[in-house]
């Protein structure tokens, strides 16, 4: 039974490609006006998920409900009713940006002011552009723009902030928060740990077609850690084994010379770690301390770091 204000429902859902098991049985549900992002590496089965959810990909087994339908039976009733953009889409070569909205506008009844949506997303210079002109970054942003174009219920958003520059990303984001304030859904996927924090009501962590766990991203960090994380940059300490014999210390890891260390009682392991390195005859000169996150959450249940 799906409850009042559940626009996603899915339960057990299944999609092998041979042998390789890209999703393995996961169950979630999103409600209205949430933004809902599953997390992930590239392989994860993020965009398998997406596109079953949209009528685009067929399952292997489990239950789907977006909106009331199931994509697989009804794809034409959900597709009137969602804007999707996908990681890899072909748009039209020789038509311009506002050429290419308004043809996609004219696919909905209730579509958004094209102009206004060319506005939003700073496009306004690239209007009169061909596609075939513009940057990657830029043809990102008309790829967004168009599943938005619709006015649709739900926004799937696949990777959406993948190529852009700093300040266009950080536009994306307010135009997603803006699509929350006005009563829609938006699905989105990332592999992005900030992004995912900064704008999701809850996330699903999922590594190898299984979600490991869900929740607000503060919950999610409540619930894995107490610690704090001492960060810092060193070839020598890196994987020193004296650096998990630190007080407090509850776990190291290492990457590329780039240490980080969690701690229980991060004043002691300060402290012990400049009496570690003045033994060693090292000079330390700049680490900084912070509060748990979605990366450190990630590292802990998969054990690896998300590139």
């Amino acid at each position: 039974m799906v409850e009042a204000d559940t626009v996603i429902a899915v339960n057990d859902l299944k999609k092998s490609y041979g042998q390789v098991k890209a999703v393995n049985g996961i169950s979630f549900s999103v409600k209205k006006s949430e933004i809902f992002g599953m997390l992930g590496p590239n392989g994860a089965g993020k965009s398998t998920t997406i596109e079953m959810l949209v009528g685009l990909r067929e399952r292997e087994s489990g239950e789907i409900n977006v909106l009331g339908f199931d994509p697989q039976k009804k794809p034409e009733e959900i597709k009137r009713r969602i804007g999707v953009q996908l990681q890899t889409v072909n748009l039209f070569p020789k038509l311009t940006v506002k050429e290419t909205l308004l043809l996609f506008s004219s696919f909905y009844k209730n579509s958004l002011d094209v102009d206004t949506v060319i506005e939003k997303f700073g496009l306004q210079e690239k209007k009169n552009t061909l596609i075939c002109k513009l940057s990657g970054g830029q043809a990102q942003r008309v790829s967004v723009a168009i599943s938005m174009i619709g006015n649709g219920d739900i926004i799937f958003l696949d990777e959406p902030t993948a190529g852009l520059d700093p300040q266009s990303r950080q536009q994306l984001w307010e135009v997603i928060i803006d699509l929350k304030r006005q009563g829609k859904t938006v699905f989105l996927t990332t592999h992005f740990m900030d992004e995912a924090q900064s704008l999701c009501d809850r996330v699903a962590i999922i590594d190898h077609g299984q979600i490991v766990a869900m929740g607000s991203p503060q919950e999610l960090i409540d619930k894995y850690f107490n610690e704090k994380s001492l960060e810092l940059v060193h070839p020598v300490l890196c994987n020193n084994p004296r650096l998990g014999e630190l007080q407090g210390v509850t776990r190291v890891s290492c990457t590329d010379c780039n240490i980080t260390i969690h701690s229980t009682d991060i004043v002691r392991t300060v402290g012990a770690l400049f009496e570690l390195t003045e033994a060693l005859g090292i000079q330390l000169d700049d680490f900084k301390v912070r509060q748990a996150n979605l990366e450190d959450v990630f590292l802990k249940l998969t054990g690896r770091r998300i590139r």
